[in-house]
């Protein structure tokens, strides 16, 4: 098994299809709302496929469809009519099904007849459960086969499967129906000019004993679970209008989907974290929820709590190869379901992440910085340090100075940065870079983790432990960049390969490098002209690899596409650096990116040229919703707000550089430390009202390094 290089080469899902997800459910099914078994359908619970079958046929007929639409991430409608042997005429039978998701699935079939004349109707719906893993789905490789056994009762199948110890089930309501062991029939007579209507369910077996897990129908005039965690979200998030109605449109998707994209954390359900995206990677994922919980933090910091404490609880604490645990490492993934000999490293946890280490001190001094939860926070900077640990007692196990990674089995990840296919990481002439393999963005991460726990470390008094670390993050800015930098390319490496060769592909990873201060002042001109030159910028986004290097695909997944999130970054990093109008740019083709999508930003986007397409090409398997993509309009807004907190040196910075196209901006409800703040931005002009006690407003830019140093006494970079 290939692991997560084979999800690459997963199938689409099928033209027209329909996503719904709620937390760690998720329901996949054609444009006419049927589940088939022979594509990658299903309603997927905790990464098993409880429905494999749900095919609703009319008179013997499957519905042609009309149309399809996600009202909200967990419910859809789906609209068809009946065909007739004379193709002359139109069909009067139109049937909806309206459609939630949750612990299971709730589906309401009406039948719709537009004839004067009474219409006598078959309805069946054709069920069946094979309860295969995730993996087995997506990648077409059924495996497993469970002895099962079906009972049926007056209003109910229940479908229940062992293999080995484990037992499991589902059970499909019905009132009013006649059931049989795989299908459930209404005989009906639809009046003319009338209706008819029923409700079906399908939910888990919540234990062995039988036990159902519950799908709360709400009472007339009631509000759903659904709905009410969606408003439950909402009331803590900001409230934002922008003049601009399509970029608000977008942001408010992307607040949709990153609550919909909400899991629990199974052994804390007060810890929600982010799952990575829908529909194959609704779990808990190192580097996604770490960078999304990151992009989010100006909208929900408790996704950021939960991330931390939940990464934490599962940090490595052994050596094993097969799941390539290590001491401190911060895990890759997390999967539910007991197949986990199909994922990677053949156990539920696997670690082969290079990155999810340094991003977890990055984003828990990001929080520190923000002031949110300290006593929380504090209580776990013990895993700061193991953390830290892993970075150089394994990150760097040939003491180069730099992380690099070379997975430990082979049933691993191949490349374990967020360029994870099998063929990401290569050289300008397309040949593939051999491990171990330093990344030039993870060194900007373990620099950002350093700079973290310096500022930690002096916040706390401790002098000692702060220097020991900007020691550290100064020779390593050093270092890369007198190893990493290519004078006759101008522009850096992507990695440096097992042989301690320059790989001189030109990348966005460089552009991700910005965010975190490790490039050096004099050539961040030449690194910003690469990154928008012709063959690295589409007219949509930056691309992940420039058109004229050997492996160049713009419908591959690494090797040219167009990733939003990744885009997020290199923005942020070209205002931290001053460059403002490319910042605007990459902001601007991304918004209206996403017009083309009914403001929703997919993970990726294929890399053709805006001169040759249009609109942006979809990539087939893209996730959507996905987190980082979710996140990404959030982060763009946030960049070009100039939007920096520092409650320890009681301040927030605003420096608006929002174009004038966007219209003017008004926030309230926004968290900051313990307190909500509103804040309004006419194009420079920016005003901050409710700020916490000690905290001061500073209209202009963030204070530079040594300028901070000054103010600290502590010659430090940030």
């Amino acid at each position: 098994m290939a692991g997560w290089n084979a999800d690459t080469a997963a199938g689409p899902v099928g033209a027209g299809s329909v996503t719904l997800v709620e937390g760690s459910s998720f329901c996949i099914s054609s444009a006419n709302g049927d589940i088939y078994p022979e594509h990658p359908h299903g309603l997927f619970v905790e990464d098993a496929r409880i429905l494999s079958r749900w095919n609703l046929t009319i008179n013997g007929a499957p519905l042609e469809p009309l149309a399809a639409k996600a009202r909200e991430p967990f419910r859809g409608v789906f609209v068809g009519r009946v065909p007739r042997s004379n193709v002359y005429a139109d069909s009067p039978l139109i049937i909806e099904r309206f459609r939630e998701v949750e612990a299971g699935i709730l589906e309401q079939i009406t039948v719709r007849n537009y004839s004067p004349d009474a219409a006598e109707c078959l309805v069946a719906l054709e069920i069946d459960a094979d309860f295969a893993d995730l993996f087995e789905v997506k990648e077409a490789r059924i495996q497993r086969r469970w002895e099962q056994s079906r009972d049926v009762d007056a209003d109910s199948l229940t479908i229940r499967v062992a293999w080995q110890d484990i037992r499991k089930g589902v059970v499909v309501s019905a009132v009013g129906a006649d059931i049989a062991p795989d299908r459930l029939i209404y005989r009906i007579s639809v009046p003319g000019n009338g209706k008819w209507s029923a409700t079906v369910s399908a939910v888990p077996l919540a234990d062995t004993s039988g036990g159902m897990a519950r799908f709360v129908r709400p009472d007339e005039g009631e509000i759903s679970p659904r709905d009410r965690r969606r408003q439950e979200w909402v009331s803590k998030i900001p409230v934002l209008h922008i003049g601009n109605r399509s970029i608000e449109r977008t942001l408010r998707r992307s607040y949709d989907d990153l609550g919909a994209l909400r899991i629990e954390d199974p052994d804390h359900p007060e810890r929600v974290v982010v799952a990575a995206g829908a529909p194959w990677f609704m779990a808990l994922f190192g580097r996604d929820s770490l960078w999304a919980s990151l992009m989010a933090l100006p909208v929900d910091p408790s996704l950021a709590f939960g991330t931390i404490q939940t990464l934490a609880d599962r940090q490595g604490r052994i050596v094993d190869e097969m799941s390539e645990e290590e001491p401190g490492k911060i895990l890759h993934e997390v999967r539910f379901d007991v197949s986990s000999r199909l994922s990677l490293g053949g156990k539920s946890t696997y670690f082969g992440s290079v990155d999810a280490t340094p991003l977890f001190v990055a984003l828990f001094g990001e929080v520190s910085r923000w002031g949110f939860a300290a006593e929380t926070i504090s209580t776990l900077l013990p895993h700061v340090d193991r953390a830290l640990d892993w970075i150089l007692n394994y990150g760097d196990k040939d003491g180069d100075g730099f992380v690099e990674y070379a997975r430990l089995n082979d049933r691993g990840l191949i490349n374990q940065g967020w360029k994870d296919s099998w063929d990401g990481i290569n050289f300008a002439d397309g040949t593939l870079a051999e491990p171990p393999i330093a990344l030039c963005e993870v060194q900007a991460y373990v620099y950002s983790a350093y700079l973290a726990r310096s500022w930690m470390a002096y916040d706390a008094g401790d002098m000692d432990l702060s220097a020991k670390y900007r020691d550290r993050a100064a020779r390593l800015k050093s270092q890369f960049n007198e190893q990493f930098w290519l004078p006759d390319r101008g522009y850096y490496a992507v990695a440096l390969d097992g042989r301690k060769r320059p790989v001189d592909a030109c990348t966005s990873n460089m552009g991700q490098c910005l965010m975190f201060g490790i490039i050096d002042e004099d050539k961040a001109p030449l690194v910003v002209e690469r990154l928008m030159s012709p063959e690295m910028f589409s007219g949509w986004g930056v691309r992940t690899l420039a058109s004229n290097m050997g492996a160049y695909n713009p419908a591959s997944y690494h090797n040219g596409s167009v990733w939003p999130h990744d885009n997020a970054i290199i923005a942020n990093g070209l205002v931290r650096y001053g460059f403002v109008e490319q910042a605007q740019r990459i902001s601007t083709a991304l918004f209206e990116a996403a017009e083309y999508s009914e403001g929703r930003l997919p993970e990726l986007f294929c890399g053709f040229s805006r001169e040759h397409f249009d609109e942006p090409v979809p990539y087939p398997t893209a996730c959507s919703p996905q987190a980082w993509a979710a996140t990404t309009p959030i982060q763009l807004v946030k960049n070009l707000m100039g939007y920096y907190a520092d409650v320890a040196r009681g301040g927030l910075w605003l420096d608006p550089v929002l174009p004038a196209s966007y219209g003017d901006l008004h926030i309230t409800n926004a968290p900051m430390a313990d307190s909500r703040i509103t804040i309004d931005i006419s194009g420079s002009t920016a005003m901050v009202q409710g700020l916490p006690e000690g905290m001061l407003f500073h209209h202009g830019i963030r204070p530079r390094a040594a300028e901070l140093a000054q103010r600290v006494n502590l010659p430090h970079e940030a």
